[in-house]
């Protein structure tokens, strides 16, 4: 490790992770073999699993689940509070106990382009497509590709039309 570079002793670092320069990881998890790119926040509790890259100013928080092979593009953020506040209803300042942890779930194999935001309870399919810029407000499906803002199911991985009846973001 060497100046650029912050973290916690409470990290579980897989085998042969790679670190870009000025990253923040404390309290999580990276899997076997991951690539995390520079200026990336991972807090406490967010689970990366093997063989995932995470590109540069993406912002990863607690509540996140990344299973093995996914992909994050540049700039990606997570949300884990779908009502946030600075203070309590009588003025003081919020403290942790004053909310809860919602869960956000990227399945194995899916890949989120650049600039996205995820919002909390959501669950991102298996190897399902993000596109660039878009705001995930709901359940993404198995092998959907979805883009806008809100984020809307377009086709299947494979080209076909996904049936209306799916889930949709």
């Amino acid at each position: 490790m060497d100046d650029y570079v912050c973290i916690a002793p409470d990290v579980k670092l897989g085998a042969n992770v790679k670190l870009g320069k000025f990253i923040n990881l404390y309290g999580c998890e990276i899997g076997d073999e991951t690539k995390i790119g520079a200026f990336v926040e991972i807090q406490k509790h967010a689970v990366v699993g093997r063989r995932c890259q995470i590109s540069s100013h993406t912002f990863i928080c607690e509540g996140v689940t990344i299973e093995d092979h996914v992909f994050i593009g540049h700039g990606v953020t997570f949300i884990n509070d779908s009502y946030p506040r600075a203070t309590t209803p009588d003025g003081a300042l919020q403290t942790a106990s004053d909310w809860k942890v919602e869960r956000t779930l990227v399945k194995q194999g899916a890949s989120i382009g650049s600039g996205a935001t995820i919002l909390s309870n959501v669950t991102i399919g298996e190897r399902a497509i993000v596109g660039a810029g878009s705001v995930v407000t709901r359940d993404v499906p198995a092998d959907a590709i979805v883009a806008g803002n809100p984020a809307r199911v377009r086709r299947s991985v494979a080209g076909k039309a996904i049936d209306p009846g799916s889930p949709k973001s």
